[in-house]
């Protein structure tokens, strides 16, 4: 579906934003491309939607180079930026039905994207008197209501409560189960984890590490067990080397009389590992 090769881009002859990056993406995955502001996770998008077209190596996308592409690649590709791409005095459902009236193969149904992101109460509610976490909704519909192919989301649940959050992850699984290719551009790392196949570090314009979210924190280790349990009323609490749980005569007692009350991992989570592979934070 993507191929990049060698990968370099500057802006003006400043110094290179984007330095030699190698990278390629199956069909039906998602893919993150993960960094803190100023990376050139945008940057990157720009290129493979055909926005920055004077780019150094390869990229191909769908099988056209992202210096030359042919119209029918934007009937297949949806992009929704950070930032919404609404008419703000349109209604929900005008919005949708305008944006649905630009391509000629056959969309989704406004209502069921009205519906499945919370946002049939408001169809009829001018988008200027929306919250973000609203426009946030119909901006992700917007892009999506053609039915793509490929799908580039930046930053998808920025905005979003808890609960919307965890609905609109929901729906980019789906739209994954149904065979289509999403590129997700985040600083989130939780987003990151719950939802990629794979994700690519990007630091100062280069790759840092790629590979699945499970294998990158698994790289960094679990080095230690910490468990709980009471002893004459009293909460106590032990670590041990997760190499030397066999000999913690303590925790196998515990375990027979069933009177652990909790036990975890040091296990490190995604943000902590991109700290340890670039030596950069996620702000």
């Amino acid at each position: 579906m993507i191929h990049v090769e060698n990968l370099s881009f500057s802006y003006r002859r400043k110094e290179p934003v984007l330095q030699n990056i190698s990278f390629s993406v199956s069909q039906g995955e998602i893919f993150g491309i993960l960094g803190p502001s100023g990376a050139g996770k945008s940057t990157l998008m720009k290129i493979l939607i055909g926005l920055l077209p004077d780019y150094k190596g390869k990229a191909m996308v769908m099988n056209q180079n992202c210096n030359r592409l042919k119209g029918d690649f934007f009937s297949r590709v949806g992009v929704d930026f950070e930032v919404p791409a609404l008419f703000e005095r349109f209604t929900a459902r005008e919005n949708l039905q305008f944006f649905a009236s630009l391509h000629r193969r056959p969309c989704f149904k406004v209502d069921d994207l009205l519906t499945q992101l919370g946002l049939m109460q408001a169809e009829k509610q001018k988008v200027s008197t929306f919250s973000k976490g609203m426009k946030t909704r119909l901006s992700f519909a917007r892009a999506v209501i053609n039915n793509p192919d490929l799908i580039f989301l930046d930053e998808p649940t920025d905005g979003l409560d808890p609960t919307s959050a965890a609905s609109m992850k929901g729906i980019i699984k789906g739209l994954r189960q149904q065979g289509k290719t999403i590129i997700l551009t985040t600083h989130n790392m939780q987003d990151a984890t719950d939802l990629c196949d794979r994700v690519a570090f990007l630091s100062s314009g280069q790759i840092a590490a790629l590979n699945t979210p499970r294998s990158l924190i698994m790289a960094q280790g679990a080095a230690n067990i910490t468990y709980t349990f009471v002893d004459n009323g009293v909460e106590q609490t032990r670590t041990t080397p997760l190499n030397r749980l066999s000999e913690d005569d303590v925790l196998s007692f515990l375990v027979k009389s069933n009177r652990i009350t909790s036990i975890h991992s040091d296990e490190p989570n995604l943000a902590n590992v991109f700290t340890e592979v670039t030596g950069g934070r996620l702000e």
